[in-house]
């Protein structure tokens, strides 16, 4: 039987109350993602609502059983559906890996944007770690301690999200702000809860998108 856990508003109570690769250089990299605060259980299904261009949203993230090999490196496939006004506008396959310190790498995405009657209408976006020059970046470190940096991803002029931590709310809560020089003046902001992941995202300058945690089922 799947177990539920709580919303938004739970997860964050409960949580309160209690660099880049360029090849990989022999690190040691396993897609069984474990880190407590961005945990990739295959079978996971997180469910979003929020807004997006001024839209409604509902996103759907699934951690599959699926690998898939990215510069060497065997990485856990995650697909994310996001439907705008009730249609599918956009799909995506991430893929991620942990190293044996605990630091979970990004290593790319393959997505797609759909118009209203889900004709692809773009590809950008997509890279790939070790392909043009792209390198995979640090997603969310082992050990996020406050003023922390990274570079989440890199491919010049294409990818290059780079991320502080920010604040920690209590042991069990964290808030990262996220930017990208792609789109100078946007900065968004990310709630996340141990054992759970991503609660929240939220711009907080140069937009007004919301993503909402609303679900979290395991099974």
């Amino acid at each position: 039987m799947p177990r539920t856990i709580s919303v938004l508003a739970a997860a964050l109570v409960a949580a309160l109350a209690a660099g880049t690769a360029g090849g990989q250089g022999g690190r040691a990299f396993t897609p069984r993602v474990t880190n407590p605060w961005f945990p990739l259980v295959p079978g996971s299904t997180y469910r979003y609502q929020g807004i997006k261009d001024g839209k409604r949203s509902h996103e759907v993230l699934t951690v599959t059983r699926r690998t898939k090999v990215v510069d060497g490196v065997e990485c856990v496939v995650v697909d994310d559906r996001l439907w705008v006004d009730g249609h599918l506008a956009e799909r995506t396959n991430d893929w991620y890996a942990q190293d044996r310190k605990g630091n979970v790498w990004y290593f790319g995405e393959d997505t797609a944007e759909l118009d209203p009657s889900g004709k692809v209408t773009t590809r950008e976006g997509s890279w790939r770690a070790g392909v043009a020059g792209a390198r995979a970046g640090i997603l969310m470190p082992a050990n996020p301690r406050v003023g922390q940096t990274g570079l989440q991803e890199l491919w010049k002029g294409h990818a290059e999200d780079h991320f502080r931590v920010v604040a920690r709310l209590g042991k069990n809560a964290l808030v990262t702000e996220e930017w990208t020089p792609l789109e100078p003046g946007v900065l968004d902001h990310k709630t996340y809860v141990r054992g759970v992941g991503t609660i929240l995202e939220r711009t907080v300058r140069g937009g007004d998108e919301l993503n909402e945690l609303v679900s979290l089922t395991r099974s």
